[in-house]
Parts: C-alpha cells; structure tokens; sequence
C-alpha cells in the first residue's frame, strides 16, 4: 500500500473524529516526513479539514461535502458490504448488518 492510500483509507475508516498528523503517521506506521507532502496536498485538495488546534498540534477530519471524497465514503461502504456478503454466504461470519447512511 502507497502512502497515500494508507492516509484516505485511515479517514475513510474513522471518519468520525479528527487527528493530528503526528496521530495518522504513527497510526499508519509512516513517519512525519513522509506524511508531510501527502498531508499538504490533502489539505489542498479539500480532503481534509482543519476542526481545531490543541496546544501545538493541529486536528484535521475528512471534508465530508467535497464530492469525491462523498464518493470515496460510498466505494468503501459498497466493497464492505460486498466483502461482508460474500463472508456470509461462506459462513465465515453469522449475521449480516444493514450499511447505515454515510450521506450526511
């Protein structure tokens, strides 16, 4: 996995709070220098936005209205879900559970 598919699937996967640089790159096991050029052009790109600063350390969350990043969040569901079934019907897991609404 690049580097820039381990940042987007770490927001994709906890997408419900913000994080610090610091936070993802250890997280991910990248280091801050790596994640730097990544971090500026996510920002750039209206995928990430900054919710506040603690301290010293800046958090950031992923820019739920930018339309590909909606997208994104609706291609992660879908090939979960996909994954999910296709484990049921192999009864290597119990039950399915019904995808909630990312659309907010």
């Amino acid at each position: 996995d690049s580097p820039n598919i381990k940042v987007l699937d770490f927001f994709l996967t906890f997408s419900e709070f913000d994080y610090s640089k610091s936070q993802v790159a250890a997280e991910i096991g990248i280091s801050r220098i790596t994640i730097q050029p990544i971090w500026k052009k996510l920002i750039k790109d209206n995928f990430l936005k900054k919710t506040r600063t603690v301290g010293r350390a800046e958090l950031y969350t992923l820019s739920k209205s930018n339309p590909k990043v909606k997208e994104l969040r609706e291609l992660s569901l879908k090939l979960s879900s996909a994954a999910a079934d296709e484990e049921f019907e192999e009864g290597k897991i119990l039950a399915r559970v019904k995808p909630r609404n990312i659309t907010r």
